[in-house]
């Protein structure tokens, strides 16, 4: 039998390591943005076009390299940063697997061009598919530029697997965000096909927070501070009021490396108890900073998985630091170790007497008879009578349990013509609670849940808009500036089609900032900052938990936000517009989320709820 084990190519073989490394555009954003700062760069720029797959361009000011250097640094398990074994568990520095640079050579044609700040003259390399094509002196600034273009050209069955351009143009933000929020003392800037997205000027870690999620987050961050012998950690806590649907704005740092620990993230909410709702995230931007030999980060390929050999007592020390964030700001209750917390009673007047505590019961309770029977056998001061024994168990119990008449006569999308058959101006509607509408009648009694039917009726109202291309539209008196974190402003400039046809005119301008010129004519007069933040968590929780489309997951979203909140009043004239509204639905019976909108119960059916 001949031998059939051969050592692959290194073509080959590098792109093997670059599905690994190289897994999206925003992949190679992370390691050439994550060595750039390696460098010693006091300026980053990241240069973008067709959301990575036509040009990632990373440019610095940082060291620079030699001509040797700059063509190792293509070569597989080739580093600046590992010189034994023993540094492996002494890294200080973002990047030091040694075949990134190599990966992505292997699946894009790369320019590269660097100089050392005492010479006078560089190099420019150029590698295609791991092949050098290339290798000239060349005048160029000081530092490195690294152009990546058409990536994955050589494999297209994984260019093809590459998401949409919003989406993918996403993941770079985010990785952008994550290097850049960790070093603010770095200038930063980023261009996506010839328009600026950010410009960073060095700053605070707080002032990099603010121009990267948004001005509304200037007054709602809480510093947290605490230094110990295992962890040092620095950052900022947001106001319960900043908490989200989903996990936006949720950062964690081990020595300037983002990383993803959800043990550490349950310290977090576990301090923010009974402070926000359930299923609410919080919003927290904190850097921890431990030993490295205390610290395995060579766990992941990205990277941002780590293992710590003191995580139950990381665990304790930062529940307690933002704990007391919190409670420094009056936002959580606090034990003041100073005040005596004794309970202090008044003793009575000297000579009176003391009593038992007495303990009564009735020796003749049964719990097998009926209630009557047992109201009778408490009464009179427990006078005893002659037990009645057991009574005989409820005859046709499954009565109580099937659907009256009229539910029988219902499909599962009731019609209109059937729901409109009510006479609701005849109804006398109660509000119970805050949350559901009671309308009487000589035969029954209707029980609506208000949200679900208000869910039904903008759902439907919306989605006419939407069909029609473009919904109806008021001018603003005054316009509105929104602002939005990054991650959210992407999401806003891709749902802007829809929104217009929803009734929304908004504009783009720098900085994540949005200006409102016009709105659907309900919202006309409604500060809109809140209510396209709520929408966008709705949006993104949606997209997360249901498989359906755009339109129907934004239709769906601006619903459920704008919907009445439990508890919310509304006046008679509101309910009678509601009703009517929900009796010209084609689903009147089911929110868009799938859940009832009212319940009958007949006078029958009433009358066997009280019947023993």
């Amino acid at each position: 039998m001949p031998d059939i084990i051969n050592l692959l190519p290194d073509s080959v073989a590098n792109q093997i390591a670059a599905g690994e490394v190289i897994q999206r555009p925003a992949s190679a954003v992370k390691e050439l943005m994550e060595n750039a700062v390696d460098a010693g760069a006091s300026e980053i720029k990241l240069i973008i076009k067709d959301a990575g797959k036509t040009l990632i361009q990373v440019i610095d000011n940082g060291c620079g390299m030699s001509p040797t250097d700059a063509r190792m640094s293509f070569e597989r398990h080739a580093t600046s940063k590992i010189r034994n074994p023993e540094d492996l568990f002494h890294i200080r520095t973002m990047g030091f697997r040694g075949e990134a640079l190599a990966s992505i050579a292997a699946i894009a044609q790369v320019e590269l061009k660097t100089k050392l700040h005492d010479k006078d003259i560089g190099t420019k390399i150029v590698v295609e598919g791991s092949r050098l094509i290339t290798q000239n002196e060349e005048v160029t600034n000081s530092g490195t530029s690294f152009a990546i273009r058409n990536l994955f050209f050589n494999t297209p069955a994984r260019r093809n697997f590459l998401k949409s351009d919003g989406q993918e143009n996403r993941h770079i933000t985010e990785e952008f965000i994550r290097v850049a929020l960790i070093h603010p003392e770095i200038h930063f800037s980023y261009t996506d096909n010839s328009q600026q997205k950010f410009l960073l000027t060095p700053g605070s870690f707080k002032q990099r927070i603010v121009a990267l999620f948004g001005k509304q987050l200037l007054n709602k961050l809480l510093a947290v501070e605490e230094s110990t012998t295992v962890v040092e950690i620095q950052g900022f806590v947001g106001k319960p009021e900043t908490a989200r649907k989903t996990r936006g704005e949720q950062y964690f740092f081990v020595n300037e490396r983002f990383i993803k620990h959800p043990y550490l993230n349950h310290a977090v909410i576990a301090a923010f108890d009974d402070l926000i709702p359930d299923g609410s995230f919080p919003t927290y931007f904190l850097h921890l900073k431990v030993d490295p030999e205390l610290i395995d980060v060579n766990i992941h390929p990205t990277k941002t998985e780590v293992n710590f050999r003191d995580e139950k007592a990381i665990y304790s020390i930062l529940r307690a630091a933002v704990k007391m964030s919190l409670g420094k700001f009056s936002l959580s209750p606090q034990i003041d170790f100073d005040v005596e917390t004794s309970i202090n009673l008044t003793p009575p007047p000297p000579g009176t007497p003391i009593r038992p505590p007495q303990v009564r019961v009735n020796p003749n309770y049964n719990p097998f008879e009926n209630e009557e029977d047992n109201r009778l056998s408490s009464a009179s001061n427990f006078q005893t009578r002659p037990s009645q024994g057991f009574e005989k168990p409820q005859q046709n119990w499954e009565q109580l349990f099937e659907k009256s008449d009229f539910e029988k006569s219902l499909s599962d999308e009731l019609s209109p013509a059937t729901f409109s058959s009510f006479k609701f101006e005849d109804f006398k509607y109660e509000s119970l609670n805050n949350e559901y509408l009671v309308a009487v009648s000589g035969n029954g009694l209707l029980i609506v849940d208000r949200r679900a039917a208000h869910e039904r009726v903008l759902y439907d109202r919306f989605a006419a808009m939407s069909e029609a291309g473009r919904g109806a539209s008021q001018r603003k008196i005054f316009t509105e500036i929104l602002s939005f974190s990054a991650p959210d402003a992407e999401l806003v400039v891709d749902l802007l089609d829809d929104l217009l046809a929803m009734g929304f005119e908004i504009i783009p301008r720098e900085n994540n900032d949005f200006e409102v010129v016009g709105a659907p004519p309900d919202l006309a007069d409604e500060p809109l900052q809140s209510i396209i933040e709520g929408m966008l968590d709705f949006y993104k929780l949606n997209k997360m938990e249901l498989r359906i489309d755009r339109r129907r997951n934004l239709l769906l979203s601006m619903a459920r936000n704008l919907s009445i909140r439990p508890g919310q009043s509304i006046n008679n004239e509101e309910v009678q517009a509601l009703m009517q509204a929900l009796s010209e639905s084609s689903v009147p019976s089911e929110s868009p989320s799938g859940k009832k909108v009212f319940r009958w119960l007949n006078s029958s059916e009433i009358s066997q709820l009280f019947k023993s």
